[in-house]
């Protein structure tokens, strides 16, 4: 990402002095600096909120109680792991924060839960259960790699993110991006599980 972004701003700052726009550039350069900051300032408040408000859920034992209402689907997803296990409790954590649309809220759970489940691949590693296939150190097992395809695809019912944005940049409704959001973060999220399902019985099978 660094190489492609100074990539950018060197080819608009070369087609600028070629057509004589390097005035314009510059201005461009020190205005979107300005809207940067104001974005900033603008999303640092609506993640702070939630942010917040997901933290007194977890105080209040709400986010607990809807981890357990997730278990059903958790079997299903991960029909290897505990569903009582650290990795399922994080993992449980950031579908809640991707489906209120709290992507930076969720990464910490998502970070922790790669940690525990890579635990996990090392403990099958040196136990070697039978039944249980385990992959060689420094490759992802069947569960992070199910859980990152799920979190990119990220089923979000209330675009916390975007709906800021477009407040931010004056949008006349920015709750109007919900209905489209739901429908586009269902289809790729029933399209990553049946992917991932697929891929695991592929693997039981060979």
């Amino acid at each position: 990402m660094t190489y492609l972004w100074s990539g950018m701003i060197l080819l608009g700052i070369i087609y600028g002095i070629f057509t004589g726009n390097l005035k314009a550039v510059t201005e461009a350069a020190v205005s979107s600096s300005k809207d940067a900051v104001a974005l900033c300032i603008a999303m640092a408040g609506v993640t702070a909120m939630w942010s917040g408000l997901m933290k007194i859920g977890e105080k209040t034992g709400l986010v607990q109680e809807l981890s357990r209402k997730m278990r059903p689907v958790m079997r299903f997803l991960f029909p290897r792991l505990n569903p009582d296990s650290k990795a399922c409790k994080y993992i449980s954590l950031n579908f809640l924060s991707n489906i209120l649309g709290l992507g930076w809220a969720a990464t910490p759970a998502g970070l922790k839960a790669m940690e525990e489940l890579n635990k996990l691949e090392e403990e099958r590693r040196a136990r070697k259960v039978p039944g249980q296939r385990s992959v060689p150190r420094g490759v992802a097992g069947n569960e992070m790699c199910t859980f990152l395809i799920l979190n990119i695809s990220s089923l979000q019912l209330i675009p916390v993110n975007i709906i800021a944005y477009r407040s931010q940049y004056g949008s006349a409704n920015p709750a109007g991006i919900v209905g489209p959001a739901i429908a586009a973060t269902a289809v790729s999220t029933a399209v990553a599980v049946i992917f991932c399902k697929c891929m695991d019985n592929k693997g039981r099978i060979q």
